[in-house]
């Protein structure tokens, strides 16, 4: 790769995290397999049973705390602090590990676990402990009205204004560690491909559902392939 780029967009899903000890979704042993996702990430799953919905994302929140950032984190950071150009990360990953890692110009457009939203005044407040119906918005003093910060099936991601301007300026696109299963996201490199302008590539541990629209395809651990590609982009 001997191009030089001046806008990067990225986007990281669930296997850029994997190597952290955070669970994936889709594949053969990922969250899914595990639970009903109509039941634990809808709004319907919510208002049938909230207590089941707490006791599930609590679980996962309290692995996050746990979890540390890895080497494919902070090669993106890297590559944001050095690239002299534009990079916007865009993350389908509701986990603080980019952020840990050093990244600043970031989008999570599946909303953060360490955030609670309250249904009755819309704040949106950090959180860290276990959330149930009986916590108070610190924010309104109301009781039961909180949930996680997190787009379930069934409603619209956030910042997608911004982030289909930023697909139709840049000249590189790159997707981590995502199934290609799950839209918009699965549609962006579509979307970029269909401007003829801007190069694309994968990284992944195995071939997404949406291998084929990639221009360049490297797959291994995130851990290995994206710093490696990460020094390849600022040694242009």
């Amino acid at each position: 790769m001997t191009r030089r780029f001046k806008s990067i967009v990225i986007l990281t899903g669930a296997g850029i995290s994997a190597e952290s000890g955070l669970g994936t979704f889709r594949d053969k042993d990922g969250l899914w397999t595990k639970y009903d996702l109509n039941e634990v990430a809808t709004p319907e799953g919510f208002a049938r049973n909230p207590e089941l919905v707490h006791d599930f994302y609590n679980a996962r929140r309290r692995n996050l705390v746990e979890a540390s950032c890895n080497a494919a984190h902070v090669a993106l950071a890297e590559l944001e602090q050095k690239f002299d150009g534009d990079v916007l990360l865009v993350t389908q990953n509701v986990d603080d590990l980019h952020e840990r890692a050093g990244s600043a110009r970031l989008m999570h457009m599946h909303g953060e676990l360490l955030k609670i939203r309250c249904e009755a005044c819309g704040s949106v407040l950090a959180w860290r402990e276990d959330l149930d119906l009986a916590t108070t918005c610190p924010a309104c003093a109301i009781t039961g009205r909180l949930r996680p910060h997190v787009v379930w099936f069934g409603e619209m991601p956030l910042y997608m204004e911004a982030i289909y301007d930023a697909l139709a300026l840049c000249d590189l696109f790159v997707s981590i560690g995502t199934s290609g299963q799950v839209y918009p996201a699965a549609g962006f490199v579509a979307d970029v491909r269909r401007r003829g302008l801007a190069h694309t590539v994968e990284l992944n541990l195995d071939p997404s559902d949406g291998f084929s629209l990639f221009a360049e395809k490297i797959y291994g651990p995130a851990t290995q392939v994206v710093p490696t590609f990460v020094e390849r982009l600022l040694s242009v």
